[in-house]
């Protein structure tokens, strides 16, 4: 996520084409002529040892010939010269390298694979940032760069677009041009080898000409970088990802396509909604959501109001609302009023209000300013049907002219869907012009809305306050792991049921009582202990669905049944799976079934993303796409929850309304046990329950294959989202001898959080914010409790009543720049603590957790009222330091002993 020289190449004062060329449709012609013409007023360099100059400026015959060491260098020569170039350009003390060049994975993907390692080695050898290979370069509007291939220049503009496919930029960006849409930056990663999307997320995420981001995704290379990223970026604007590969054929092509490795489609889908981004699935989609995102006002509610002057097109918007889980706008009595004043008496007096096919301009602008009037709205959709009655562009003209004299103008989002071709054609041209969306169709009106809508779903989803989990469900990792590494001593790689019941039962997770068997005897022996009716099957490591070898039978009652039983399974296995290593029976009591429903819960792990968590219907053919519902551990019970939902509401599980029914908590709570099995098990690769029986609030597990991992690192590196690090955890003794728990913060903390920020004196409130503080709301407390442990970290001070966490008693907290150079720090701890020794325990124990994560320097300011804050700094070996034109203190400590 290295920020590192960036600027340089976002950002250059000089540029160097290498490979410059006279000669039309030549890479360093093309960027020679995209370069001269738009606009860029630092020094450009071409560098040619066959031209004296290109395109009318002087020419320089190789690299040390140069006049200045470029910012720059934009490198357009055949593939086979890169690495000699970049090699003369690091000597020469070039930072930032643009390579067009590529293809090679398409034709050899051995030889492309050694060129990217090549460049990489390079890259790390002169600290140079690559953008590309395969790259059509990039667009920086606002500074007058093109420095691409692009056939055509674009204008100063909110969005940014990146994407790993040139095809598809040259696409957007005609698209774009036609539409009069401009762009803050508009970028080709090409192959990414060396500048990647996390690293521009983290700059687009805080850029202030950025208001949106749109991604063409083929492949990820660094699943957590991006997840982290992603993560922050879309909590400050929406970003918009369309992802190549949907498809097993698509996926493979892509993996071609980009050298990298591809994964699961629907482990993709369950990442970006995780990281808040809203996935579009085809080009047509983005192009609608492109023309919202660079004029929308921020989403205030969900509600639509509708006006047309035909109802089947009001009744297709409607339809198309519904069917994406829109809300329609109620009409309250004032507005019903406002409108009988200003339209025809057989108007529809409802949502949608059609508005009768004579409708002229000033009766649209009179039903829009009703509108815009309203408060039980939040978003209005002007639709009008060409007729001989009904002028399209005036009408436009006057709706264009309503919207820009409201007083509430910038409260609301106006969306309009202006049918037909000819007749609509400048209207929809005036719209564009007037910042205003437009649209063809009044379907791809609504979901152009519904994107909006979802963004602001997802993200209040993700800033949902979790439950915490059941304390009666406990968590025994040193017991389970003890196991595990047991059964992988033993050369155990597979393990099933009744090897997996105490391993699961330290999670809390319920299987029903298992016995393991040699033979039909012990069978017997066992049914006979238990009591019948039982359910036999065949136990083999080999053997993953036992119903595909006709390797069960239920409800088995007597024991000629079970002898029968045993021989008959035993004899099919032979016959379908003879080479299947059988290692004996299983035998379990039959499970209660009546009312009961059969999920499946599985963990599969995902190329790119690592282990992910799986909810369906039980059974043995499972397409993961259409089956299953996806998302990425950790989980707590607000992202289990919202697992469940989705997965009803996409009816990847039904609710069958049987007369137990199931219980979402329950169903939550094993969801968030089983991430927590994972997390703290790296010998486990991948899991199936299936299926799981489930009656109210009961869950049990009737089968389970379980496969294990030899070499697993003793880390948490596998997965794509860094987990809450438990071994952070140590308890502090104050100097009244109260035991306190200190740890790093859970999302879960913040109901306790905000009865401590809101106790806090006002005197410790003014110190801590710099000036007097509001209450903070919902949104702003879940920004502290639910924090991304790759790049910050909270400690808190937890008060204790036995085992049990009574409230918060202060907290430290710090994030890190990209480059991980330096962490701002903050502390602030309650008024009755202050004089435990508990600030300066928490302030150490930071410094020691930044130490070990190799930070450059911890720093921190405070108010010259705060001097206890400042001498406790300077206990600790800070730099203290008083900047008085400011009216702070600085406090700097250096954390690794190589730091000057």
């Amino acid at each position: 996520m290295s920020q590192r020289n960036l600027d340089l190449l976002l950002k250059p004062q000089s540029i160097a084409v290498i490979g410059a060329s006279t000669q039309p449709m030549r890479a360093g012609n093309v960027v020679m002529k995209n370069l001269l013409s738009g606009g860029f007023s630092g020094p450009i360099m071409p560098v040619s040892p066959k031209y004296k100059a290109v395109l009318g400026v002087l020419a320089y015959p190789n690299i040390e010939a140069l006049p200045q060491v470029p910012d720059l260098s934009i490198v357009c020569t055949a593939a086979c010269r890169v690495p000699a170039i970049v090699e003369k350009l690091g000597q020469h003390g070039c930072k930032a390298v643009v390579v067009m060049a590529g293809g090679f994975d398409e034709v050899n993907p051995e030889t492309g694979e050694a060129f990217k390692e090549q460049l990489l080695t390079l890259a790390k050898k002169y600290n140079i940032r690559i953008l590309g290979p395969n790259s059509l370069g990039m667009i920086l509007p606002h500074i007058g760069l093109n420095a691409s291939l692009s056939h055509d220049h674009t204008k100063p503009g909110k969005l940014a677009f990146v994407s790993q496919s040139a095809a598809i930029c040259t696409t957007v960006l005609d698209w774009a041009n036609n539409k009069g849409i401009g762009f803050s930056q508009f970028i080709s990663l090409g192959d990414a080898i060396n500048v990647d999307f996390d690293e521009l997320l983290d700059l687009l995420g805080r850029d202030g000409k950025t208001r949106a981001i749109m991604l063409y995704v083929d492949s990820i290379n660094q699943s957590r970088d991006f997840m982290s990223a992603a993560r922050a970026a879309s909590r400050n604007k929406p970003i918009l990802v369309i992802k190549s590969g949907r498809s097993l054929q698509g996926a493979k092509a892509a993996e071609l396509h980009t050298g990298g490795l591809t994964g699961s489609d629907a482990v993709y889908d369950a990442a970006f909604k995780r990281a808040g981004m809203l996935r579009v699935n085809d080009l047509h989609e983005l192009f609608a959501a492109v023309e919202t995102l660079a004029h929308a006002n921020p989403l205030k509610g969900e509600r639509l109001a509708i006006i047309t002057n035909g109802g089947g097109p009001g009744v297709l918007a409607v339809d198309a609302l519904i069917e994406r889980g829109g809300k329609l706008a109620q009409l309250d009595e004032q507005t019903l009023a406002s409108l009988d004043e200003v339209l025809p008496a057989n108007w529809s007096r409802a949502n949608p209000v059609d508005i009768i096919g004579d409708a002229t301009p000033e009766r649209y602008a009179r039903a829009v300013d009703v509108l815009m009037h309203s408060k039980e709205i939040d978003a209005v959709l002007v639709m009008h049907s060409p007729s001989a009655l009904a002028q399209s562009t005036e009408t436009a003209e006057a709706v264009i002219s309503a919207v820009k004299l409201h007083p509430n103008k910038n409260r609301f989002n106006m969306l309009t869907n202006w049918t037909g071709e000819r007749a609509a054609y400048e209207a929809r041209h005036l719209f564009s012009k007037a910042g205003i969306p437009t649209y063809r169709t009044p379907e791809g009106t609504v979901g152009a809305f519904m994107h909006m809508v979802e963004y602001r779903r997802n993200q209040k989803m993700l800033m949902e306050t979790p439950q915490s989990v059941s304390a009666d469900l406990p968590t025994d990792a040193s017991k389970a792991r003890g196991l595990l590494q047991r059964a992988l001593q033993q050369g155990q790689h597979v393990l099933e049921t009744h090897e997996m019941q105490p391993i699961l039962k330290a999670y809390g997770l319920k299987t029903i009582p298992t016995w393991h068997v040699k033979n039909a005897e012990e069978a017997v022996n066992i049914a006979n202990e238990i009591g019948y009716p039982v359910a036999l099957k065949v136990q083999s490591p080999d053997i993953h669905y036992k119903s595909d070898v006709h390797g069960v039978m239920l409800n088995l009652n007597s024991d000629a049944e079970l002898t029968q039983a045993a021989d008959s399974i035993l004899q099919r296995v032979m016959d379908t799976f003879p080479e299947a290593q059988v290692a004996g029976l299983i035998v379990q009591k039959m499970a209660l079934t009546a009312g009961a429903q059969e999920l499946r819960v599985a963990v599969k792990n995902d190329p790119v993303f690592g282990p992910a968590i799986l909810l369906g219907e039980g059974g043995s053919e499972w397409d993961i796409s259409r089956d299953a519902a996806v998302a990425l551990p950790p989980l707590n019970m607000a992202l289990s929850r919202y697992m469940v939902i989705n997965a009803l509401k996409s009816k990847k599980i039904r609710n069958r309304h049987l007369p137990s029914g199931f219980d979402i908590t329950a169903l939550c709570e094993m969801l968030t046990q089983v991430a927590h099995l994972i997390i703290d098990c790296p010998e486990i690769l991948e899991i199936d329950f299936n299926p799981v029986l489930v009656a109210g609030n009961k869950l049990t597990l009737l089968d389970v294959n379980v496969q294990l991992q030899a070499d697993a690192k003793d880390t948490t590196d596998r997965l794509a989202i860094r987990p809450y690090p438990k071994e952070l955890e140590e308890f502090f003794q104050l100097r009244n001898g109260n035991r306190v728990l200190i740890r790093p913060i859970l999302p879960e903390d913040e109901p306790k959080h905000k009865v401590f920020d809101s106790g806090l004196s006002a005197e410790d409130r003014y110190k801590r914010y710099f000036g007097e503080r509001a209450q903070m709301t919902h949104e702003e407390m879940a920004l502290l409790t639910q924090i991304d442990y790759s790049r910050e970290m909270a400690f808190v001070a937890m008060g204790l009543d036995g085992d049990k966490e009574t409230e918060t008693l202060g907290v430290v907290r710090a994030s890190t720049d990209p480059d991980n150079t330096n962490a701002e720090f903050a502390m602030v701890v309650k008024g009755d603590m202050q004089g435990q020794g508990l600030g300066r325990f928490l302030l150490d124990k930071l410094i020691r957790y930044y130490q070990n994560n190799g930070t450059g320097e911890l720093m921190g300011f405070t108010m010259l009222q705060n001097k206890g804050m400042a001498e406790l700094a300077r206990k600790l070996g800070f730099k203290v330091t008083i900047e008085l034109e400011d009216g702070l203190i600085e406090m700097v400590l250096p954390l690794q002993q190589n730091q000057d």
